[in-house]
């Protein structure tokens, strides 16, 4: 279990925006998924090009559980634009925003929603939240496919993990 800077993006800001594309595909070919341990979400961490590759600061298949929006996500995509990655968001700067050490950035969906709609649920779920790495498969989902569905933001569980 971690403290970690949770962030989220949409579709309305992903690259390119308007989108579902992803950089590292391992359970979906675009970004979704229901959040249940067999379709995690997709998550995006920070990533360094520094060596001349593209090198994620989890590797690429590893599932979090984040109990504040009580989903699974998997590691399917790289948050930080440009040629230096590793000196913007999402690779650094997690600490400035509390005791976090890692900072994601979580898939919540947004197509077919407003754009202002999904820039409130963003904001509804960012903040100093645990993540737990590599988690069991026994963990409570709630309800719905995704964070963001039905008209609602899925959050506010905080950070009791919950068994089935």
């Amino acid at each position: 279990m971690e403290d970690s800077y949770t962030t989220a993006y949409t579709w309305f800001d992903n690259t390119p925006v308007g989108s579902l594309d992803i950089s590292h595909p391992m359970v979906h070919k675009t970004a979704g998924g229901a959040g249940t341990y067999e379709d995690p979400v997709t998550i995006a961490v920070g990533h360094s090009l520094e060596t001349g590759s593209d090198v994620l600061d989890f590797p690429a298949g590893t599932r979090i559980y984040l109990p504040d929006v009580r989903r699974y996500f998997v590691v399917e995509d790289t948050c930080g634009d440009g040629p230096t990655p590793e000196e913007g968001p999402c690779h650094s700067g997690a600490d400035e925003h509390g005791n976090a050490s890692i900072w994601l950035d979580m898939w919540i969906g947004g197509e077919g929603e407003s754009a202002s709609f999904a820039k409130e649920c963003t904001q509804d779920v960012t903040g100093v939240r645990t993540a737990v790495f590599n988690p069991a498969d026994n963990y409570e989902v709630a309800p719905g496919y995704g964070v963001m569905h039905d008209g609602e933001c899925d959050t506010g569980y905080g950070s009791e993990r919950v068994t089935k």
